[in-house]
């Protein structure tokens, strides 16, 4: 079947827009990696409602834990820090040849990030009063204000990581692969204080020295890859085997979680500080990734496989940033006008795999909604050039707002 006059235009329009250096293998594996964010939120991303008609949180993963190695699949978390480091390599150094320095650089690089996140903060802002006065229930914007921010993290430990770049750069390129390992170790030293022996006696926070070396780990070898240290495919080989014999010792042997993210109601999460589970499966990934480079650059040779791919490209932080909205536009409407009865696979409780199937059914609709919202916002993408300064001044105090009611109510 043929594609439509005006698409077979738009895709010519972007092949022929595509350099030729192009890195297509690479784009296609950030691609993935961020459509697995809202296909796992919207998957695990389940609601009840109480006696008022208000929506609260609850995850599939509660009642359903043989499906925890689904999350495997869809925590793709090490996919995307390994092709952003690639990226961040590419990009640094052509910097430098150009003469731009690497101040110059991180700056460019978190305004790309942060005008996005700007922007979703206030919009919340403006929508939670809004929501408020049709009558929608306190403990409903409570919900959608946990999903908002839920993604937001992410963004800020990839900004801090984004900010280590120059340093990380020269560790990849006079060590290579052994740079990522002061990473693992890292994790590795503080998940045996916090499980081992002697854990009752360690601080509740002794977790969060993993945030960094954490998330940075996959990032890390992006850099290697980056500097062309990580293109052999033996190193392909020994990150995937390694990486798998390590997740597998850690799940039989170490007793880890096998969820890759939280569930509600358990005392340990691999995610939300990384575990060294992450790691491994960050590992592991990122050995596929090398593996499978040349294929699938190959594939996404065919014009009709890569203009999706740009796309997606195009609209990553407008993904990140508003698929939960997406979710909410959906369920918030339907908890107010069913009466107060919970509708099958969106606000009924998420406890059995009928509901699973369901979700499945509403995963369509979730991204035509945000498909719209991104028509909408994908604006805090571009560059705000022309943008009066009292409208960003007003983006920044509601931003500040919708900050302050999170801390406030989260």
């Amino acid at each position: 079947m043929s594609l439509p006059l005006d698409v077979r235009a738009a895709v010519t329009a972007i092949e022929a827009r595509t350099p030729a250096h192009r890195d297509r293998a690479v784009d296609g594996l950030r691609a993935l990696a961020l459509l697995s964010v809202p296909a796992g939120h919207w998957l695990v991303g389940g609601f009840t409602l109480d006696e008022t008609g208000a929506l609260h949180n609850a995850s599939p993963l509660a009642a359903l834990g043989a499906l925890a190695p689904a999350s495997w699949f869809f925590q793709l978390l090490g996919i995307f820090f390994l092709v952003g480091g690639y990226a961040s390599a590419l990009s640094l150094r052509r910097a430098r040849e150009r003469g731009t320095g690497s101040g110059a650089w991180l700056r460019g690089r978190l305004l790309r990030l942060g005008r996005p996140v700007l922007g979703v903060a206030a919009g919340w802002a403006v929508l939670l009063p809004l929501l408020s006065l049709a009558g929608v229930p306190g403990a409903t914007l409570r919900t959608a204000s946990v999903l908002v921010v839920q993604p937001l993290w992410f963004v800020g430990v990839y900004a801090v990581i984004t900010a280590l770049t120059p340093y990380a750069l020269r560790a990849a390129e006079r060590a290579g692969l052994w740079s990522a390992l002061p990473l693992l170790t890292a994790v590795a030293v503080v998940d045996a204080l916090r499980y081992g022996p002697f854990a009752e006696a360690m601080p509740s926070w002794l977790g969060l020295l993993n945030l960094l070396p954490g998330w940075l780990f996959g990032y890390q070898l992006g850099l290697v890859w980056g500097v062309g240290r990580l293109s052999r495919r033996a190193a392909g080989w020994l990150l995937l085997g390694g990486g798998a014999v390590l997740f597998a010792v850690l799940l039989t042997v170490f007793g880890y979680p096998a969820s890759m993210v939280g569930v509600p109601g358990e005392a340990r999460t691999n995610s939300h500080p990384p575990s060294l589970l992450v790691l491994a499966l960050a590992a592991a990934q990122s050995g596929v990734a090398v593996l499978v480079r040349e294929r699938l650059a190959a594939l996404l040779a065919r014009p009709a496989l890569w203009a999706p791919v740009v796309v997606i490209n195009l609209s990553a932080m407008t993904i990140l940033c508003w698929h939960q909205s997406a979710m909410l536009a959906a369920a918030i409407p339907a908890a107010a006008l069913n009466g107060g009865a919970a509708v099958a696979g969106l606000t009924a409780d998420p406890a059995t795999l009928g509901w699973v199937a369901l979700r499945l059914l509403w995963l369509p609709l979730f991204a035509v909604l945000l498909l719209g919202i991104g028509a909408l916002t994908r604006r805090f993408e571009q560059p705000w050039v022309g943008v009066p300064a009292g409208r960003r001044a007003l983006a920044g105090v509601l931003a500040a707002a919708f900050s302050l009611y999170t801390f406030a109510v989260v």
